[in-house]
């Protein structure tokens, strides 16, 4: 009887422990399951997100879902919150700003090809036809404005105070004006429509891209610095993990880049990529 008795409790505990081991062993899968969430705005940088990063990342194990958002508020509060991972539609320059204003401690892995600002016009057809005291609409906001002066410099269209910081110059920097151009400040979403009503527009990509223009249409595009190129951010906390290593392999990979040269043209790439 207390062979039998014995046996029967084995039994038992080997059963318990069974459980137990199994329960283990699914709350293990579950933690390591990778599902994470991407932000991005409607537009060139979803697409890009959907076209080259999240087939890269489901061939890495992990699940992809792809959050657009309609403005350039929420991406970072959602980063900052945990509901995304990670997000790619801002610069460096209003990534850093922006987390200090909001105090938040995010940080960008690594630049990506990004739409670059364009001159537009229907009235001339090269930057050498374009005829004295022209006409050029540009943005209001003080950091695409000096993209604009940049661009116009770069073309011998105006010259800029040397002792100017390049990243925030303004009208009041230009010391030379070759031809006398007209300058007319308005907000960067209307810039697109302003091409029929102005003689010139300085047109940032993403505005370009979403009013369905054809960025190489443009007189000329913008040298970009890669300060003013779109990044993929993240957590700081998370800057060092196993997603962030994933992404930026993706990103500095060849196939990457083909993608990109296939479906963003147009897009300047950043020194990195122009480099390697």
């Amino acid at each position: 009887m207390k062979k039998g008795l014995f046996t029967i409790i084995l039994v038992i505990l080997m059963s318990v422990l069974a459980a137990c081991g199994g329960e283990k062993e699914a709350g293990t899968d579950s933690a390591n399951e990778k599902s994470v969430k991407l932000g991005g705005t409607a537009g060139p940088y979803s697409d890009m997100l959907n076209k080259a990063i999240k087939p890269a990342l489901e061939e890495k194990g992990y699940k992809v879902e792809i959050i657009e958002f309609s403005d350039y508020i929420q991406p970072n509060n959602a980063l900052d919150n945990g509901d995304i991972d990670a997000n790619l539609f801002q610069h460096s320059i209003y990534l850093e700003n922006f987390s200090k204003e909001n105090d938040m401690d995010l940080t960008g892995l690594l630049t990506v090809p990004t739409a670059p600002m364009g001159i537009y016009s229907n009235k001339f057809e090269s930057i050498e036809e374009i005829e004295e005291g022209a006409t050029i609409a540009i943005p209001n906001d003080p950091v695409n404005a000096a993209r604009t002066f940049l661009v116009l410099q770069d073309h011998d269209l105006i010259e800029l105070d040397p002792s100017s910081e390049p990243l925030t110059v303004s009208e009041k920097d230009i010391k030379t004006n070759t031809k006398n151009l007209v300058f007319q400040p308005i907000e960067a979403g209307g810039l697109p429509r302003a091409v029929e009503g102005s003689d010139l527009a300085a047109v940032p990509g993403n505005f370009a891209l979403a009013a369905k223009m054809d960025l190489l249409d443009a007189l000329v595009l913008e040298d970009m610095p890669d300060q003013y190129r779109n990044l993929v951010a993240v957590k700081t906390e998370n800057k060092d993990s196993q997603l962030a290593k994933d992404l930026v392999d993706i990103v500095e990979s060849p196939e990457f880049e083909a993608i990109i040269d296939k479906d963003f043209v147009g897009f300047g790439k950043p020194e990195w990529m122009e480099n390697r």
